[in-house]
């Protein structure tokens, strides 16, 4: 299972360009694309793979490797569990960044760890020549260090590395067909639980997030805020490069498409904003109600591979009824946010 926070579709528009001073963004898009070909084919026939553990209970156990510019892995071993700050920014933010994810499924929902008995969390850095992603490769976070004139390096959004690192969390929880609607579902719980990594290291409550996953990613150079908005589907760019950001908010904007293994980046824009809806219903720090149930949810055991926005909807409710009891709030926020954005359960 491999995971790309850059959609395919974005980097196909970007390899395209062929406007004076823009070649170097052309080329490393091109570069990005074509080696994500391969990871995606290898991902449909991804098994999970026997956990791990190294640390059950006792805390993470992150390792930190660098490829040296090059596409190897895992790379050099350059900072481990413990070890001092190297004074190389991607090193420490994504040593930082692991630790947050970490900490937020550990004191949140009491998970060890994203496999549940203290998999030790491995990521490596400096992939490749200005590569324009990062990825989940079913065992390690991969992270390039952008183009420098689009995407500057992915270390430095929190909410990115949460995102990858939960597709660990769905791959060791309920995994989720990466096509269609449940690949959809797949890329929203990354999104929530990014979004969630970020608020819960900053102690930030619904009101005071952002709700926008990998914030920091652009240069200067970029109309944009955001590679996706949570609370507003659609918005987060709007650029002459870039083009305008496509995910839908509502069902009956549902994009149907052979493209990105289904549109599993653009649709999952409908249960994000479910999401946000209920978070923002509730108030208060998102993943304590809000996080809770889309946690139970994905935990729970009763997602099929193939669950569609409706069957997911439909567990949401089930979970928010056996945890907070019917007739509560969470579970009318529940079902208040999917009926708005279309999804009728």
């Amino acid at each position: 299972m491999r995971c790309m926070i850059v959609p395919p579709y974005l980097l196909a528009r970007l390899s395209r360009l062929d406007a004076s001073g823009l070649e170097t963004v052309a080329a490393a898009a091109h570069e990005t694309l074509m080696h994500t070909r391969p990871l995606r084919e290898a991902r449909q026939s991804a098994v999970l793979r026997p956990a791990d553990p190294r640390s059950p209970g006792g805390g993470p156990q992150r390792s930190i490797s660098d490829a040296g510019g090059r596409e190897i892995l895992p790379g050099t071993v350059v900072r481990s569990e413990g070890g001092t700050p190297t004074g190389d920014p991607a090193v420490d933010e994504a040593y930082d960044g692991l630790g947050a994810t970490y900490g937020l499924f550990a004191d949140a929902f009491g998970r060890a760890s994203i496999d549940g008995r203290g998999l030790g969390l491995d990521a490596t850095v400096h992939y490749g020549a200005r590569y324009d992603n990062a990825f989940w490769d079913g065992e390690r976070m991969v992270f390039g260090d952008g183009d420098g004139e689009v995407f500057r390096r992915f270390t430095l959004s929190l909410s990115v590395i949460g995102h990858e690192l939960s597709h660990g969390v769905t791959q060791y929880s309920s995994p989720l067909d990466y096509s269609g609607q449940s690949g959809a579902l797949n890329e929203s719980i990354s999104d929530v639980f990014g979004a969630l990594v970020e608020q819960h290291s900053r102690q930030q409550t619904t009101d005071h997030a952002s709700w926008l996953i990998g914030e920091e990613l652009f240069t200067d150079m970029v109309e944009g805020a955001a590679l996706r908005s949570m609370k507003a589907p659609g918005t987060a760019y709007n650029d002459d490069v870039l083009g305008v950001d496509p995910q839908p908010a509502h069902m009956r904007d549902f994009v149907d498409t052979s493209d990105d293994n289904g549109g599993v980046h653009i649709n999952s824009g409908i249960p994000n904003r479910a999401f946000y809806l209920v978070a923002d219903s509730l108030g208060g720090y998102a993943w304590q109600r809000a996080g809770q149930i889309w946690y139970d949810t994905l935990s729970g055991g009763a997602l099929a591979p193939r669950a569609t926005f409706v069957d997911f909807a439909r567990a949401t409710q089930q979970s928010a009824s056996s945890r907070f009891g019917e007739g509560s709030s969470e579970l009318e926020a529940v079902e208040r946010a999917w009926s708005s954005v279309g999804v009728r359960s």
